[in-house]
């Protein structure tokens, strides 16, 4: 990330404060959840006022009903923009796998104490 004027960051996705942690809140109810990876133009920075918000999650153990959860949680969030997710062992396109690696920003960590996903 290029410094603005002011010399500081831009911040992470374009986010206000509150966007980031009403996301990482979201993911954070569910435990299978072990990291979510911002990517596509919010992640490269091309974003504009409106982008969608592509989050690719790890979780080893999660299923479609704990990422229909998550896509309801983030439908009937206040969040001002749409929240696209994909499960990224399910993910099969190579193009999608290296875009994610090469451009993807991590939002959303477990922390060490709860990252055992033994509750999914």
């Amino acid at each position: 990330m290029k410094p603005t004027a002011s010399g500081t960051a831009p911040p992470l996705g374009g986010f206000s404060p509150g966007t980031l942690e009403m996301l990482r809140a979201i993911l954070a109810t569910e435990p299978c959840v072990v990291r979510a990876i911002l990517f596509g133009s919010r992640a490269k920075g091309t974003h504009r006022p409106g982008s969608d918000i592509d989050l690719a999650l790890e979780a080893p153990t999660l299923d479609l009903f704990a990422l229909g959860r998550l896509a309801r949680a983030f439908e009937e969030s206040p969040l001002p923009y749409q929240v696209d997710l994909c499960w990224l062992d399910a993910v099969t396109n190579p193009d999608l796998r290296a875009h994610i690696a090469r451009v993807g920003k991590v939002v959303y960590e477990r922390d060490a104490v709860n990252k055992s996903a033994q509750d999914c």
